[in-house]
């Protein structure tokens, strides 16, 4: 995976600075082997991200990468059918607000969610 523009790594492989970076890396790796979209297609998609940002001037020295990647999945989810940009913001809105209200300390409980089509990838 270390060809992939930008992405930090080691010599044991990809570094990740929070959790939700490896789970937003999993995912994709998730959808990937389950056919939802061709390597080709991702890494096409993750490395437009990436050229966006930087003619936007962003130098993208790798503290952002994972960003790029997260808006790369969101944009190849909602081209592939699977789900809504409307949905996709729902379920983060949703999320953010069992976060809030979550004390502090406490796992964070997942939303009760209308629409399952997220969900069900997994």
């Amino acid at each position: 995976m270390s060809e992939l523009l930008g992405q930090p790594f080691d010599a044991e492989g990809p570094i990740f600075r929070e959790a939700w970076e490896a789970q937003a890396f999993a995912l994709v790796i998730l959808l990937h082997k389950r056919g939802l979209f061709t390597w080709t297609e991702w890494t096409s998609l993750l490395s437009e991200e990436i050229r966006n940002v930087r003619a936007s001037g962003d130098p993208e020295l790798g503290s952002t990468y994972y960003h790029h990647w997260l808006k790369a999945l969101e944009r190849i989810v909602v081209l592939k059918g699977i789900a809504s940009l409307g949905a996709i913001k729902d379920l983060a809105q949703a999320w953010e607000e069992a976060a809030h209200h979550t004390p502090h300390g406490k796992p964070i409980v997942p939303p009760s969610y209308r629409d399952q089509t997220l969900t069900c990838l997994l």
